[in-house]
């Protein structure tokens, strides 16, 4: 039995794989950080194999409450992506048990988003009619922090900035980001053509392109959580934030997303800026337009469950989308789906995925049109 890790995302510490039916595991941490929870790995010469995947360490986890109720999830082919009913969390570790079907199997904590399908979408952008790619900086590593600009700035245009994957391994802002960009650059889509009329779009489907090729969970090549760098990011720590925060102060912002997904929560939701110190009166109003809006649009959204206001007390302002409201004044959320499954749409062969995230990031022109008009 071998089991390999050497790729794009891959993730695993292999303690002892002499004996199918007692693999032994580890959770490895980010390269330069403590937390783990990500895994991608490939199972060699296993069909008909009964595997039984011991992940010693789970308990020490970055989000110990994500492993009751969730199951890992595999694919033969890296596109087709299930989940594994034999999961389990157990006395603090994780145990995959399953017989796979094929000669080789790949496992990992969500569908993964390659950076080859990332550099794909830049590449498919490039080609559209109403979108170009600009490069605003470099990572630690010396990638590129791409931006994808759908229309051109002009003073009917509201600048509206959308992010994903300041944590590598919320994969799933990625496949959303993919989703809307494939609605938002539809030629015969006449919701995205208004769209289009009303906003010049900044999105950069990956902030973290360093954390995900390593396959981190939440952090750069440097060791910085992404999502706590916007109040004082450097060139040395925080390269990814420094250049975003720089070109948004050119093009100022009218509406910004930041996209998430969260390893306890088996919902949906956003958390929004209300309660940050100087943003407007009407922010409450303006995102519960926004909120109601994406829930007529999707019926995976929901509001009744999520973070309560006071999660993040001294810290709010070094979180993306906190900072941005008190900066700008804008309408400025956090969008959070799960790793688990949807429990208000449950689907027992996928749970959520990468497919269910394309599907709300195309509904996401729904709320953002009707906010554009009344803007």
């Amino acid at each position: 039995m071998h089991i390999s890790h050497g790729f794009d995302s891959g993730s695993i510490e292999v303690l002892n794989a002499d004996t199918p039916g007692a693999i032994r595991l580890r959770l490895r941490p980010d390269n330069a950080a403590s937390f783990c929870q990500w895994f991608h790995f490939r199972v060699h010469d296993a069909a008909g194999v009964p595997l039984r995947m011991v992940f010693e360490n789970a308990a020490e986890a970055a989000y110990p409450d994500g492993w009751p109720d969730y199951r890992a999830m595999a694919s033969y082919d890296r596109r087709f992506w299930f989940r594994v009913p034999g999961t389990r969390y157990e006395d603090g570790q994780l145990i995959i048990e399953h017989t796979p079907e094929r000669n080789n199997i790949y496992y990992a904590y969500f569908e993964p988003y390659s950076h080859e399908r990332h550099l794909d979408l830049l590449g498919r952008a490039e080609l559209s009619p109403f979108a170009q790619v600009r490069t605003l900086g470099a990572t630690v590593e010396g990638r590129s922090v791409d931006c994808i600009v759908v229309g051109r700035p002009s003073p009917e245009r509201k600048p509206v900035w959308i992010i994903a994957r300041q944590h590598p391994g919320e994969t799933m802002a990625e496949w959303f980001v993919e989703g809307l960009l494939e609605r938002l650059l539809d030629g015969a889509d006449p919701l995205a053509r208004r769209v289009r009329e009303h906003a010049c779009f900044y999105i950069v489907p990956s902030m973290n392109p360093d954390g995900a090729v390593r396959g981190n969970l939440r952090t750069n090549a440097a060791g910085a959580n992404l999502n706590r760098e916007w109040m004082a990011p450097t060139q040395a720590r925080s390269p990814e934030v420094a250049c975003v925060r720089e070109a948004m102060e050119r093009t100022g912002c009218e509406v910004f997303l930041d996209i998430h997904g969260d390893e306890s929560l088996p919902y949906v939701f956003v958390d929004g800026s209300e309660m940050v110190p100087g943003v407007p009166a009407d922010t409450a109003d303006r995102q519960a337009a926004f909120l109601s809006a994406l829930a007529d649009a999707s019926p995976d959204f929901q509001t009744e469950v999520g973070y309560t206001p006071d999660r993040f007390g001294e810290e709010m302002l070094t979180l993306a989308s906190k900072w941005v409201a008190h900066r700008f004044g804008c309408l400025s959320l956090t969008l959070e789906m799960p790793f688990k499954d949807n429990r208000l749409l449950p689907d027992g062969q996928t749970g959520w995925n990468g497919a269910r995230s394309k599907h709300l990031g195309a509904a996401m022109l729904q709320p953002l049109h009707q906010h554009l008009r009344s803007a």
